[in-house]
């Protein structure tokens, strides 16, 4: 088959100017055209007034060979790409009773495991959240009443951190197919001690774990894919003698507008057109003082959500669901910080950079996990906020109005002042002085890189993987899932 990318049609376009384009596209008649189908379709919204959707189409032509040929030249026309995954290993009849072991059952894990077992190789899967099931009643508890399990929360769990939101991947891999394979899940297993082997030449060599329970799994193969939030693991690896830097991440708060007036900014006459969907943004800027603010994880008819993993801090995150309904739009609104800058020397430092300002939110916020908050306006003016404006906060369990100031370092709060009015002429009512920013946004990707060779393994330990965001090699869910395929 053909793939026909960046193909432009009118936004109410009848279903038979479809075809007619393609084989316009191609200088084909009609009656060669036997199939195609959508891969994928986008929007151009950059006219308003004149909104198109943007097609990228697989089509099944008479005589493929010669209108290929035609378009040898043509970027937009090309042989429909083999997406299928081509395995690099298969496991032998006979295996070692040694399973090769992944740590973390979020996309990352998921897919490591997934294509293990596919080659054979039977993996145990750990995590030391709860199933999904009971982690959603653990979620619920603080979103709900205020009680945090350090153990099963939104970072924590089957599924990983992105398990709220979207079902981009969840929904896609929450099957059987690990198990039917030889995979097996381990819930509730948090891996405490790692052991190493130093052997004649110097080189180090996982050969087993210690669980929290006080068990102990022996291991020569261990994929590292244990999220952006397990700190205390990052410790023990680091007091092992793993080999891990600091990296750079970001930090600031949540910004919250009606999806209304996103809509309405970004879509004109057009806004609410179910074809559309709720609109989405994405932004940047670099201030004078160095500093570049930009939007993050932008959640269209989203939610604001509690996303701490520790007693006594504050940490937020947004999710929209598959739906996309929801009142609010909201995003990040995030700082670059740089370790050698901000935090340097030890490469654990971030962590406590994190903490630092997690635990002033919580106590902003009335240290009851109500997330501190003020209105745009408030911010720019240098003054905190006494009530909400015209965006009702969708953060549970609450926000308490005030100052964040109190609870972010002084050059974000100088960056955001800068930025915000800028992304208001890009977007008119962006700095709305009724928008909520909700903090502290702090856990925008890892604050350590464990490093890998090109062998995808530790720099200095034998056996073990580093993967996904936890690893510092991924920024998302899906670039997760991806780099434990990779891995």
């Amino acid at each position: 088959m053909l793939r026909i990318t960046e193909l432009a049609l009118p936004l109410h376009h009848p279903d038979e100017a479809l075809p007619a384009a393609i084989c316009k596209r191609l200088k084909i008649s009609p009656r060669d055209l036997i199939r195609f189908k959508i891969a994928r379709r986008a929007h151009d919204a950059r006219d308003k007034m004149a909104i198109l959707l943007v097609y990228s189409l697989d089509v099944a032509v008479k005589n493929e060979a010669t209108v290929l040929a035609k378009f040898r030249k043509d970027r937009n026309v090309g042989t429909t790409p083999d997406t299928r995954y081509k395995f690099t290993a298969q496991a032998p009849a006979v295996q070692s009773e040694i399973r090769p072991v992944v740590i973390g059952a979020g996309p990352c894990g998921l897919f490591a495991g997934l294509i293990l077992a596919q080659m054979g190789f039977r993996p145990i899967i750990l995590d030391r959240g709860k199933v999904v099931r009971e982690r959603t009643k653990d979620t619920w508890g603080l979103w709900r009443k205020s009680v945090l399990n350090p153990e099963s929360n939104v970072q924590f769990g089957e599924g990983g951190a992105g398990t709220f939101s979207d079902g981009k991947l969840y929904s896609r891999i929450k099957d059987a197919r690990h198990l039917d394979l030889g995979g097996e899940y381990r819930f509730q297993q948090r891996v405490e001690g790692i052991d190493i082997e130093t052997r004649g030449d110097g080189t180090r060599h996982v050969r087993g774990l210690h669980i929290h329970d006080g068990s102990y799994l022996r291991a020569d193969h261990v994929v590292l894919a244990i999220g952006h939030s397990a700190r205390d693991t990052f410790a023990m690896l680091h007091e092992a003698g793993v080999y891990v830097e600091a990296k750079p991440f970001s930090l600031g708060v949540r910004i919250e507008h009606p999806q209304s007036w996103i809509d309405t900014a970004r879509f004109g006459p057009s806004a609410g057109n179910p074809i559309l969907g709720a609109a989405d943004y994405s932004l940047s800027h670099h201030c004078k003082n160095g500093r570049t603010v930009y939007s993050f994880c932008m959640c269209p008819g989203g939610t604001v959500v509690a996303a701490t993993s520790e007693e006594g801090r504050v940490a937020t995150n947004g999710m929209s669901q598959y739906s996309r309904n929801e009142r609010n739009a909201n995003s990040g609104l995030v700082v670059g910080i740089d370790p050698e800058r901000d935090y340097p020397g030890d490469p654990l430092a971030g962590i406590a950079f994190q903490r630092h300002w997690e635990s002033l939110a919580y106590v902003a916020g009335g240290s009851s996990y109500k997330a501190p908050a003020q209105r745009l306006g408030d911010l720019l003016e240098g003054k905190p906020s006494s009530a909400l404006g015209q965006v009702v906060p969708s953060y549970r369990p609450g926000v308490t109005m005030g100052d964040l100031s109190e609870c972010l370092p002084e050059f974000a709060i100088t960056a955001m002042r800068e930025a915000l009015p800028v992304f208001g002429r890009q977007i008119p009512g962006y700095d709305h002085p009724d928008v909520l920013l909700t903090g502290v946004e702090t856990r925008t990707s890892s604050p350590v890189r464990f490093k890998r060779g090109d062998d995808l393994q530790s720099l200095n330990t034998r056996g073990l993987y580093p993967a996904g965001e936890g690893a510092g090699y991924a920024g998302g869910i899906l670039s997760a899932a991806v780099d434990g395929i990779k891995i």
